[in-house]
């Protein structure tokens, strides 16, 4: 029986020579994280069961990023419900403030999460470590509860749809434009529990921060999560990180078995999300009369160094437009200093930008960032449902770097192009 990359994955994991779609499977896991906000509901559920150890000290991270620096009372307390656990259970991978990075930025940068892994995660977002080559999936924390205790997971084995990509991507084009035009054709529900996996001459010619942003966003469609198969660029990305062993799989050839949709990237112009849907997706060139309140740079979508750079290109000796706000949040620590070697905060804060410690706070509209009554944020994070980061009556756009930041000059939702 051929089996998909992610089935070849889950069998490895299971003590089954072979699995299928549909079939209940009981899987060990490499690695398991929670943040401030899930794992304090899992230690809840570990501890009130009487649980006195973990499966593996090791295997666990637990990353305070989205209430981070503490904005109040509550959220210091649920951090330091992660930090008391990970003293007691002696969690070589708790990640203090100040040293802590966005979640889905910061593991992949730690090499704490490998090719050929199963990797559960209290966190949608979880499915970005798929570009890896890694089944990786997001759960709820009683299931991350259970893997502290257990270091397995109950899963479905999900279908897989592969989106085959050929052409070169236009100029100012990434892998967030990939996903959002993908998004866009099947609907937030067009992989509906599924693995999108994805393929072809266009992603193997894409850097590991692409690869990162497309497949973060496959829950946006729905989809139990994305992959897409290890190769070199992986293995120069991995190489120089790993902190254990690995081993990557690939999928047989299972074409004629499966869904299978083709695109031509080169038609896949830079694309902006308007409001309330990752779905709601047009060109930027059909909304540039779109005015803005504020630009939002960082997430773990798009807050890693290539996206730093690609803004700060085009920032450089140009000014925020006087009705706009600018926030950067770089992704992680590392990436925050590299930004500064490189100069790159010279260039955002002589343009009139603000620059943050990493935080997921704005994207969730949980701190830093909060939208007003009426005000309008076009942002690089994966989610503009209604109020998702502020008042309800506030509207999210989503684009690409580029987008963002040369939309923060004009005031409006702009082509890079313009600027060039």
């Amino acid at each position: 029986m051929v089996m998909t990359l992610a089935e070849k994955i889950i069998a490895v994991h299971t003590e089954r020579d072979k699995v299928r779609a549909g079939e209940f499977v009981y899987a060990g896991v490499d690695f398991c994280l929670g943040n401030d906000i899930t794992a304090p509901i899992a230690i809840k559920e570990f501890e009130g069961a009487g649980i006195d150890k973990v499966f593996d000290r090791k295997r666990i991270a637990l990353v305070p990023d989205h209430f981070t620096p503490n904005k109040d009372i509550a959220s210091a307390e649920q951090v330091k419900t992660l930090r008391r656990f990970a003293r007691r259970h002696q969690i070589e991978n708790f990640f203090e403030i100040g040293r802590m990075g966005i979640e889905h930025a910061l593991l992949p940068e730690a090499g704490l999460v490998l090719p050929g892994e199963l990797i559960i995660g209290a966190d949608s977002h979880t499915c970005t470590y798929g570009a890896l080559g890694a089944f990786a999936l997001g759960v709820g924390s009683t299931d991350l509860a259970a893997c502290f205790a257990t270091g397995k997971v109950w899963l479905q084995v999900p279908e897989t749809v592969r989106f085959v990509f050929n052409g070169e991507l236009p100029r100012w084009s990434s892998g967030k434009d990939v996903i959002l035009y993908v998004i866009g054709d099947i609907g937030v529900d067009g992989a509906l529990y599924r693995v999108m996996e994805f393929t072809g001459p266009t992603i193997s010619a894409l850097p590991m921060d692409d690869r990162f942003a497309i497949c973060n966003m496959a829950v946006e469609a729905g989809a139990k999560t994305g992959i897409i198969a290890t190769d070199e660029v992986t293995e120069d990305y991995v190489k120089a990180r790993a902190k254990r062993g690995y081993r990557p799989y690939y999928g047989d050839d299972v074409s004629s078995e499966i869904e299978t949709r083709t695109y031509d990237a080169s038609k896949i112009s830079p694309q902006v999300a308007l409001p309330s849907l990752p779905s709601n997706v047009r060109p930027v060139e059909e909304v540039s009369d779109i005015e803005i309140d504020q630009v939002m740079i960082g997430s773990c979508t798009n807050g890693r160094i290539s996206d730093l750079r690609v803004a700060a290109g085009l920032l450089k000796g140009r000014q925020v437009h006087p009705s706009v706000r600018l926030l950067i949040f770089p992704a992680t620590q590392e990436t925050y200093l590299m930004a500064v070697r490189e100069g790159l905060m010279d260039i955002f804060v002589s343009a009139g930008a603000a620059v943050s410690t990493p935080t997921c706070g704005p994207c969730l509209g949980g701190h830093s960032g909060v939208l007003a009554e009426g005000e309008r944020c076009l942002a690089t994070t994966n989610r503009n449902f209604l109020g998702r980061m502020g008042h309800p009556k506030s509207e999210v756009f989503l684009s690409n770097p580029a987008v963002a930041a040369a939309s923060a000059v004009t005031g409006r939702i702009t082509h890079p192009e313009e600027l060039a």
